[in-house]
């Protein structure tokens, strides 16, 4: 077990002793003797120690009743590729730092640090107030599911696009950085995540979660949450469960290919809604769409050749600079030889399209 787990027997002794990983049984000679269900739990136990935990934490998250093996490897999943999306981001301020140098040019001590700063990772959020605001008939909807609830917990709250004017909200948001971002009027703002809130059963009237249910590692604990804390749900988000959806948008059927391996994993539409107990209904997105989130520039491909439209999502930063470069570079070509506009000339008639996006209401 040792060999296979790549770890030390001592290692093994020492997680016995602690009661973190307690082997079924012994063998007649007195071996640790490991079952399938014992092995599962080494295997959480190890992807959370290397993830850096602690074993006091580790434990902890092992032993929550209310989170099976499916539910341990999706929020390990969101870790590890958050940490691959901080390093990707790490290696792409070096590269920049590099080439300076390269050109005689030497950055300012604020500049070297943030390679290394939570700023880093963060920077997604920085790039928000350019083009990332609140789109009127997408808040219409939202506000409308909010029904007469007087009292709203926004959660994955960003910059407070989609905050109801004229409601009590209080918000959760677990980045600093967009904390930082949210204006001095917005509503007061607890930082923390999805999973784990730190209010008391059906203490707001209602919760709603718009473009985030994706950043969280584990997006049906996070929703089952929502409907412990609230009496109603409002959900914004994406089916990435009906067949076929990676081709209803030619940005990924085209040129991007690499979002699907970002949704591999994810629950199912169905899932989504049993684990709110309600339902679900589409939201086309109008051509004009304020919000510049992934699909919103479905009918002006033009913006996706904008970095500042890009950065202010999570997809681009996700799939690498390889891909987000051989997309950039292909798009642009087939803009400027008319492919595009060849492919995709029955956009042209449509005021608003259906690409996935999904209102989530019980």
């Amino acid at each position: 077990m040792a060999e296979l787990a790549g770890v030390s027997v001592r290692t093994l002794h020492h997680y016995d002793e602690i009661g973190l990983v307690q082997p079924s049984a012994r063998t007649g000679a007195g071996y640790r003797a490991y079952s399938a269900g014992d092995v599962e739990r080494l295997r959480e136990v190890l992807g959370y120690r290397r993830l850096g935990f602690g074993l006091r934490a580790i434990a902890d998250l092992v032993d929550d009743p209310a989170t099976d093996a499916v539910a341990h490897l999706r929020r390990l999943r969101g870790m590890l590729l958050e940490q691959r999306d901080r390093a990707t981001a790490m290696v792409t301020a070096i590269d920049k730092e590099l080439e300076a140098r390269t050109m005689g040019i030497r950055t300012t001590p604020e500049e070297q640090l943030k390679v290394f700063g939570a700023q880093l990772y963060e920077s997604i959020g920085s790039a928000y107030p350019a083009t990332r605001h609140t789109e009127p008939r997408i808040a219409a909807k939202v506000w409308d599911a909010l029904g007469d609830a007087r009292t709203v917990l926004n959660i994955g709250a960003g910059t407070g696009s989609y905050e109801p004017p004229d409601r009590d909200v209080t918000a959760v948001e677990p980045s600093a950085v967009m904390r930082a971002l949210r204006p001095a009027s917005a509503a007061p703002c607890v930082a923390a995540s999805a999973e784990s809130l730190p209010f008391e059963d059906q203490s707001f009237d209602a919760a709603m979660a718009v473009s985030t249910v994706h950043h969280w590692p584990d997006p049906v604990t996070g929703l089952r949450e929502m409907r412990r804390v609230a009496r109603r749900v409002v959900v914004f988000t994406y089916d990435a469960s009906t067949p076929g959806w990676l081709q209803r948008f030619w940005l990924t059927r085209d040129y991007l290919p690499e979002f699907a391996d970002l949704l591999a994993g994810w629950p199912s539409l169905a899932d989504m809604t049993r684990a709110i107990g309600g339902r679900a209904e589409p939201v086309l997105i109008p051509w004009d769409c304020a919000d510049g989130f992934f699909e919103a520039h479905w009918r002006r491909p033009e913006a996706y050749l904008d970095e500042r439209v890009r950065r202010a999502v999570s997809v681009w930063t996700r799939v690498g600079p390889q891909a987000e470069q051989r997309a950039v570079d292909s798009l642009r070509d087939d803009l400027s030889s008319g492919r595009w506009t060849e492919r995709n000339r029955d956009l042209a008639a449509l005021d608003a399209a259906e690409l996935g996006l999904r209102l989530l209401v019980a």
